[in-house]
């Protein structure tokens, strides 16, 4: 049975992550224009304040694990999921409505940006599959398995986080 649900687990996780990053894709690069006349100017800002959420959560979480507060780490890292998740679907539905944003900066600073926007793009494509397999690993109590997919998903995941918020102040 734990195999059959392992493998379940694993169709799921690619399918969503996948299903994800490519409607993600093909709203921001295939298709032109807003699908929606909804105003929802509003959630860049809330969408940064759920990145702004996650990144103490996740740096939280972290110090909880390393100082053996395994039930504090565990609500604290559901919560980060939790604020990531909701993040995606409010980054979906603005980018389903306005389409994509131009940056306005010149010179140096469009370059800075523009750098770290390529990077938070690459990574951020990674973390819910990587997140999803790290919670799945620890809801087992595969905690061998959960700390080595850790190792990677935790820098990833707060380097997106962090750099989410960076990217919308600029």
């Amino acid at each position: 049975m734990a195999e059959r649900s392992d493998r379940c687990f694993w169709v799921f996780n690619a399918l969503v992550s996948t299903a994800a990053v490519g409607f993600l894709g093909w709203l921001l690069i295939v298709r032109q224009g807003g699908g929606i006349a909804a105003d929802l100017s509003f959630m860049p800002g809330v969408n940064a304040s759920l990145n702004a959420i996650a990144a103490p959560l996740l740096a939280a979480g972290f110090d909880a694990i390393r100082n053996g507060r395994r039930e504090f780490h565990k609500r604290l890292m559901v919560s980060a999921f939790a604020a990531s998740a909701v993040f995606l679907v409010g980054y979906v539905l603005y980018h389903f409505a306005h389409g994509d944003t131009q940056y306005q900066g010149e010179g140096t600073i469009r370059i800075v940006y523009f750098a770290i926007l390529i990077s938070h793009i690459v990574l951020a494509a990674a973390v819910p599959f990587l997140a999803g397999v790290t919670l799945y690993r620890a809801w087992r109590g595969e905690f061998a398995k959960h700390r080595r997919i850790a190792k990677w998903t935790w820098p990833i995941w707060m380097y997106v986080s962090v750099t989410g918020v960076v990217i919308y102040i600029m």
